[in-house]
């Protein structure tokens, strides 16, 4: 079957690539991310991952060096507790190397395995929609030459670099959208792969799905939706092919993430999208559970959570307000202060403010004094002396819990607790010489003070 010719001729149209949102050729061709081949885990004496590094330093864009350090691979297996060993490892080279995507190859039989990692997977900032756990097979005998490797093929795997790479500002994202253009022009042009077999069509779909999501992920056309749709609806109609239900979650995740951002882009339908992005998350999770891949549960309940909160402030049901904190917590047992202290952080912040508001909708001062135990765990990581502003900003709300439990339970001590709070985020304010912050908290100090006798 042709896999790419089946894309092509189903979904899509050659793009024009010069449209490219205000980048230039120049500097497009100027980015360089910088990818690492790992040694691939093989049982014979094979050159998979040299083939590849080779493959790759004739590609655009691409700096790609070749990791041939001698270590056991062991932990490469999908299966069982070692993973945490392949995230740890990874980890390290990448902090060793400052690299931007590491590609681990690992045959099982006659396929090579290929995962693609990153330093931020596991972070509230992560701006890529592939998991670790997305694994692309491939057959091992196309590595056995490099004359003979399909180019559409090696346009799927820069494709996956680039995608996966981070872009956190406007100029990286359009960088990276103008690449990602370039990619799907080719794979439109191309059907080299025609001979590969029909059990890679789920994978291959998937990984084309997340390229083609990543390179359309601001767009509000219903076009580039269905596209992303038809892809993982190809996929996911091949499930008997896959042998691992492990590849089902990471699809059904890609799901989650994709209407996701159609609730978030497209104003048709919100409520629809929604509801099908909670599904799918929870369906990713009934397939990576929290005890066997707890980071990639974690994150899913993260994003979940995000999503909850944003379908809570459309339709004001207390119960979603409910699932969005417990969604948190999920997240905040896995992602602890030790291992990811930023990312904790970010966590805690989150349940301060989402605390503080299921609190004092159903009136319940226990959840609201949480609320401020969370933003004090915040200040662990977020200190005034290492950024001022967002410390008083956790101070100022931390003052309005305590003025709202006050009020509420007209206790004086309380009412004072909160003035020590906006005060010391009004000092902060005034020395940063912000107007505005000034301004909102004199008036919540005048307020609190008007209550006290």
């Amino acid at each position: 079957m042709s896999i790419i010719n089946f894309l092509k001729n189903t979904f899509l149209s050659p793009l024009n690539v010069e449209d490219s949102d205000s980048t230039s050729l120049d500097e497009a061709f100027n980015i360089n991310y910088r990818c690492m081949v790992i040694e691939f885990a093989e049982t014979l004496e094979n050159s998979s991952g040299e083939i590849l590094t080779a493959l790759l330093r004739n590609q655009k864009n691409i700096d790609v060096t070749y990791f041939n350090e001698p270590f056991n691979k062991n932990f490469l297996s999908l299966e069982g507790r070692t993973f945490f060993d392949f995230i740890d490892k990874g980890q390290t080279i990448l902090d060793k190397t400052h690299c931007d995507v590491l590609i681990w190859g690992c045959r099982e039989g006659n396929q090579i395995r290929l995962n693609f990692q990153t330093s931020e997977q596991y972070e509230q900032n992560n701006s890529s929609f592939l998991s670790l756990l997305d694994s692309l097979y491939l057959p091992a005998d196309i590595f056995d030459n490099v004359n003979n490797f399909p180019p559409s093929i090696l346009h799927i795997i820069v494709g996956s670099i680039i995608m996966a790479a981070p872009a956190h500002t406007k100029q990286q994202i359009i960088q990276q959208k103008f690449l990602l253009k370039r990619i799907i022009d080719q794979l439109s042009h191309n059907d080299s792969s025609k001979l590969l077999q029909v059990e890679y069509l789920p994978y291959i779909m998937n990984f084309l799905s997340l390229i083609y999501l990543t390179y359309c992920r601001n767009s509000s056309d219903e076009k580039d939706f269905k596209i992303v749709n038809k892809l993982l609806n190809t996929a996911i109609s091949h499930q008997d092919l896959i042998k691992n239900p492990i590849h089902l979650g990471c699809i059904y995740n890609h799901f989650g993430q994709l209407h996701r951002l159609a609730a978030a882009t497209n104003s048709n339908h919100v409520t629809r999208h929604y509801k099908a992005a909670i599904a799918n998350y929870q369906l990713a999770q009934k397939y990576i559970g929290k005890y066997t891949y707890p980071y990639h549960y974690g994150f899913i309940s993260y994003q979940m959570s995000n999503l909850l909160y944003d379908y809570w402030r459309q339709i004001n049901d207390i119960q979603i307000l409910r699932d969005s904190v417990f969604n948190l917590r999920e997240a905040e047992k896995i992602f602890t202060y030790a291992v990811f202290p930023e990312f904790w952080a970010e966590i805690e912040g989150l349940l301060g403010q989402r605390m503080s508001v299921l609190g004092f909708q159903l009136h319940n001062n226990a959840i609201a004094e949480l609320a401020i135990t969370a933003y004090k765990n915040q200040q662990k990581i977020i200190t005034e002396k290492r950024d001022p502003f967002q410390w008083a900003s956790i101070q100022e709300n931390i003052g309005n819990i305590y003025y709202r439990l006050g009020r509420s339970l007209q206790d004086n001590s309380l009412l004072e607790e909160s003035l020590e709070y906006f005060h010391d985020a009004l000092y902060i304010f005034e020395n940063m010489d912000l107007d505005e912050n000034t301004k909102r908290v004199t008036t919540n100090i005048a307020k609190t003070s008007e209550l006290l006798p």
